[in-house]
Formats: structure tokens, sequence, C-alpha cells
């Protein structure tokens, strides 16, 4: 049985997994801040797992863990996770002192690409890529089965291509990136609302008729849609699998998407790459992330 766990900046979601990858049981718990606090919560979330699942911690073949900032895979540090308060943290190795279970670590958008690989039940020669859609976007590959990194850890970073030279400064210093434009804080910017899902509202409003809200959804599928098309042009990946918060739209994401994918058919280019028959989106429910964090936990390479 496998542990893998998601430690985002509000919740920590965990998993136990059999060796097929089917979820035996699954807990949420509220994330602590700060580098101690992190680690009390990862380890009271696989406690909890090991007590629903009637065995001890020491049980359990592996754990994986996936969270956001710069992660070295290899040695299982974690750096500059600022939603978290983590400046710089040896997650791998104080977990797996505390639990006496072999730990790895990966980026969380990179174990919610293994995540969706797996619930694809894509075969080990496929390509995939993962689009996570949040409060920033980023992607994650799995190349024939395995995690692509890049050369430096950074394969995947779309967000930060710049679209537009006259767009917002980005975090990053560079101006009008990707993420500035399709994601939820490219939303929050250009459509401030107190609504607890603002994109949700958003799509309604621009239902109802709203013209500034039509606008912003407009600009933001379009770009969703152009990431899509960039990772399907950089990679040629077979899929691309939407998720984070912004896919719980559901239906009126993927099908706004696909009519973008429409319109640009006047390109026989683009209508020869056939995007709408490639983009999919996670299902509701599915902790992609945690799911894959347990199969990162398995390997290095994080080969499924």
């Amino acid at each position: 049985m496998r542990v893998g766990i998601d430690i985002g900046g509000t919740k920590t979601d965990a998993v136990s997994v059999d060796r097929d990858g089917t979820v035996l049981h699954q807990l949420r718990t509220p994330t602590g801040f700060g580098s101690d606090a992190v680690i009390a919560t990862a380890v009271e979330a696989i406690t909890a797992l090991a007590a629903a699942s009637g065995v001890a911690v020491e049980d359990f073949e592996s754990v994986g863990v996936g969270i956001p900032g710069a992660v070295d895979s290899e040695i299982g540090r974690v750096s500059h996770a600022v939603n978290l308060g983590i400046e710089e943290l040896e997650l791998g190795a104080k977990l797996s002192g505390l639990l006496g279970v072999p730990v790895r670590v990966e980026n969380d958008v990179n174990a919610a690409a293994l995540g969706a690989f797996h619930l694809l039940g894509m075969p080990d020669t496929s390509s995939m890529a993962y689009l996570n859609l949040g409060t920033g976007l980023a992607a994650g590959l799995v190349l024939k089965g395995e995690l692509w990194r890049g050369s430096r850890g950074t394969a995947g970073e779309i967000g930060h291509i710049p679209v537009d030279p006259e767009g917002p400064l980005c975090p990053c210093g560079q101006r009008g990136c990707l993420e500035m434009v399709a994601s939820g804080s490219a939303v929050s910017r250009q459509w401030p609302t107190t609504a607890e899902r603002p994109v949700q509202a958003l799509f309604e409003a621009a239902e109802a008729g709203d013209p500034r809200a039509v606008e912003v959804r407009r600009r933001l599928v379009e770009n969703v849609a152009s990431a899509v098309r960039l990772l399907v042009l950089t990679v040629d990946v077979e899929t691309v699998v939407i998720g984070g918060g912004i896919s719980s739209l559901g239906e009126p994401l993927l099908l706004g998407v696909r009519d973008m994918f429409d319109s640009w058919a006047s390109s026989p280019f683009v209508a020869s790459l056939g995007l709408a028959d490639r983009v999919r989106l996670v299902p509701s429910g599915f902790s992609a992330a945690a799911v894959g964090a347990a199969f990162v936990g398995t390997t290095m390479t994080g080969v499924l």
C-alpha cells in the first residue's frame, strides 16, 4: 500500500492506494503554515491514513509528496514555497526520519500530471501534458510514461512565456506572461468580485449578459486554448488534460476552449492538429496530485 499527499496552501489531500493505483482511503486536512507546521500536517495525515487502513505507518510501502515551490526531487528539498511559509526545507529526509518509510518529493503540478496519466490509463509509450489552471498557470509533462522535468527542472513553466509585451508586469519580472491572462489571479485582476468562486461567478455573469464579464471570459478561454496549442506545438503530446481549480467549471470551460479551436480552423495547419480531440478535463473530485504523488513515491523517476 502506498501513500500520496498533496500539500496545498490551505489544504492537504492524502490518499492510500494499492499497487494498481486504486484509491483505498482519502482524507483532507488544513495545511499548517511554516516548515514545522507543514511537516506536522503531513505526519498527521499519514498517521490518520494508517489508522483508517488498519496498518502501522511503517507498513506503507512508500510515501510520495506533491508540494508547490521549487523542488529538487532527487534529494527531496523544497525551496521558495512562499504560500506555505517555506524558504528551504529538506522535506523528504525529515519525513522519512519521522515515519520510518521512504519518502519522495515532487512539485505538485508534476505529481498531478502523473495522477492524470494514471487516471487515463495511458500506455507507457504515450505522452500527455497536464495544464494546471489555478491561481497561476503551469504544466506537467509525462513523456513515454515518465515525468519530464527538463535539464534544470523548469519544463512546463509555460505560464512565464510572455504573450503580450504591453501586458501587466508578472511577479517573475517579465511583462505580459501567459499566467497574467489565463489564471485565477488574472480573472481576479480583470473582474474583481467578492464571490467565493470568482471564475464561476464570472461565467455566470457572462451568461447573464454582463458585457464586461463576457469580454473577460473570452480572453480567459482564448488564452487557455492558446496554452493547449502551445503544448501541442512544442511537445506534440497526444493529450492535454486541464486540471486545477478553474477546471471545476467543467463543460462550460471545455466547450469554450473547443469553440476557440473551431474559430482557428481557417488555418489549415492549426486545423490539422486536431486540438479539440486532444483536450480533456480532470474529473471533478479526482485528487490528481495526491494520486500522482503516490506514484512518485515508488521511484525517483516517476515511472508508472
